[in-house]
């Protein structure tokens, strides 16, 4: 479905000299998945299941070693660390999450509590994430650091060319909202 930008996202990789391995089987996407209760986008699958970039900035799929682990657990939960950091030294607040406590352990509970709702987002590289939901192609990638959420692409091959082919991001072409980071963004411009 997606063999036209993959194979485009391979040299567009090559080029930037990231190493590459062989994609993962499904044993291996799916026990990822279960493992990190997470689900991969149909484009991120594709990808995946095609060729896996491994330099060290990037995410191993495959490597369920103590460390790895850890790592990976630090990733997922990055965007939701950031934000209570944000939160209780920044004096972040969300507008839909109603009216702020008074006390600081009252906030961090609240924030806590609305941000378990929220969409998870899926690490790519370093602090760049796709947001798993809507679980379809298409979702733009997003810089998280704490609450300083940019996008970094229109959609996964968009950012996989801004990231390593220095192509602009289409800006214009960014037009499906992701619940809560949509949020954030909107509420900072």
């Amino acid at each position: 479905m997606f063999e036209k930008q993959i194979q485009k996202t391979i040299q567009i990789l090559r080029n930037a000299e990231i190493p590459l391995e062989e994609g993962l089987t499904n044993v291996e996407m799916e026990k990822a998945q279960t493992f990190y209760q997470i689900r991969f986008p149909s484009d991120l699958a594709e990808l995946l299941s095609t060729v896996c970039p491994a330099s060290k900035k990037f995410v191993d799929w495959r490597d369920f070693s103590k460390q790895n682990i850890e790592r990976m657990k630090t990733a997922l939960n990055w965007p939701i660390e950031g934000t209570l950091f944000d939160v209780e030294h920044n004096d972040f607040w969300m507008k839909s999450w109603g009216e702020k406590p008074e006390s600081m352990k009252d906030m961090l509970k609240l924030a806590r509590k609305n941000l378990k709702k929220m969409p998870k987002l899926i690490p790519l590289y370093g602090h760049r994430y796709l947001p798993s939901d809507p679980l379809e192609a298409g979702n733009p990638v997003l810089s998280v650091y704490q609450t300083d959420i940019i996008y970094y692409g229109h959609d996964l091959w968009n950012y996989f060319q801004h990231e390593f082919g220095k192509q602009k991001i289409q800006y214009d072409r960014i037009t499906r909202k992701i619940p809560f980071w949509s949020e954030i963004l909107d509420q900072t411009d």
